[in-house]
């Protein structure tokens, strides 16, 4: 699995039924919601992209769309590892509709979503294998109940010389990341669609850039990075003596 997510959906309803509908996403209402859920920073323009490949756009890139009675941003910005920590703004603009926040990295197995009702916290969770359960509020919502139950055991083909550890949990977090992702989104990343999928790669996403203006300047913060490397001195080497004592490399 290659699966990575950071997506914030906002709608009046219910999102799957809600994004079969769209059609050209208003310009003016996207740049306002993107300004409206980044107070304090520069927006500027730029290459769009699709609801399928930009739920996870490049730091500091975010891709969204607004349509009457549902908006979407992919931004790296809403992978936080306890989604009862979003923003106070973000979770605001939610006032008489419903959030779906859904984050997901399968380089380290991990998952996060949630879901919030007219600003009210209804489901929290976050879990990976090292980690293992960091946020968990709330009752299973109904898709969930059979990985908790033990009927989706995690299909893993261990590492040599840890053939007799177990997958530290009951289930694989991207296998219900996905499952999460299709009944709160209407669409999957990874695995088989299903006839009545949303077509997120039919679902065009404007593209903008969203900086702080008071962050350090990349190619400065670069250029003090390696003139602090050449103030280093070269390294010192030990080796321990017989006796147990330190004594310093010479010639190394």
């Amino acid at each position: 699995m290659g699966a990575k997510t950071g997506l914030l959906v906002y709608a009046d309803g219910d999102v799957p039924a809600l994004l079969r509908q769209v059609g050209t996403a208003d310009l003016d209402r996207t740049e306002a919601l993107v300004r409206r859920l980044h107070p304090g920073r520069e927006t500027a323009r730029c290459e769009g992209s699709n609801l399928w490949d930009g739920v996870y756009p490049t730091e500091g890139t975010v891709y969204a769309a607004s349509w009457p009675g549902v908006e979407v941003m992919g931004d790296q910005r809403v992978m936080i590892d306890r989604p009862s920590q979003l923003p106070d703004h973000m979770v605001a603009a939610s006032t008489g509709r419903r959030l779906v926040l859904h984050a997901m990295h399968s380089v380290v197995d991990w998952l996060a979503f949630a879901v919030w009702e007219d600003g009210r916290l209804i489901r929290s969770l976050s879990l990976s294998p090292d980690s293992g359960i960091i946020e968990n509020i709330g009752d299973p919502l109904p898709f969930e109940r059979p990985y908790w139950a033990g009927d989706r055991p995690a299909d893993i083909i261990p590492w040599p010389g840890e053939e007799d550890e177990p997958y530290a949990l009951p289930f694989h977090p991207l296998e219900l990341g996905e499952e999460a992702l299709r009944t709160l989104c209407g669409f999957i990343q990874e695995g088989l669609p299903h006839p009545t999928d949303v077509d997120a790669e039919a679902i065009t996403l404007y593209g903008f850039r969203v900086e702080d203006p008071h962050a350090p300047d990349p190619d400065e913060q670069a250029a003090r990075l390696r003139t602090a490397a050449q103030a280093l001195r070269p390294p010192r080497v030990y080796s321990l003596t017989p006796e147990g004592s330190l004594v310093e490399c010479d010639g190394i």
